[in-house]
């Protein structure tokens, strides 16, 4: 062992290691993230932080209601407000008027 183990790898990248240990830790491929002792670790885990940093304040989302493109804000709530059954009969509603204006467009072609 010599006072400053150096590996080579074959792509000329050279480590330099401050004693055997960690050498032979390097040889061995073990993960730097999962060994204690290792700066990599302790400053993965949070060791040896010693100052208290206030924790940062975050803003909480406020929901907005807004008017949206052709509709008023007012007509969205009332909309929403409607009842289920009022809304199925003024569905039903439309549809009947559309099979009503296709028949007249039918009606039109065939004459």
């Amino acid at each position: 062992m010599t006072c400053n183990p150096t590996q080579i790898l074959h792509l000329r990248r050279t480590f330099r290691f401050i004693n055997g240990k960690s050498e032979s830790y390097f040889l061995q491929r073990l993960n730097p993230r999962k060994i204690r002792w290792t700066t990599i670790y302790r400053r993965l885990n949070k060791k040896g932080v010693t100052e208290e940093v206030a924790k940062k304040r975050s803003r909480r989302t406020v929901k907005h209601e807004r008017a949206i493109a052709g509709a008023s804000w007012d007509a969205i709530r009332a909309k929403r407000n409607q009842k289920p059954d009022a809304r199925a009969a003024a569905r039903q509603a439309a549809i009947a008027k559309s099979k009503e204006s296709k028949k007249a467009a039918q009606a039109a072609k065939k004459a």
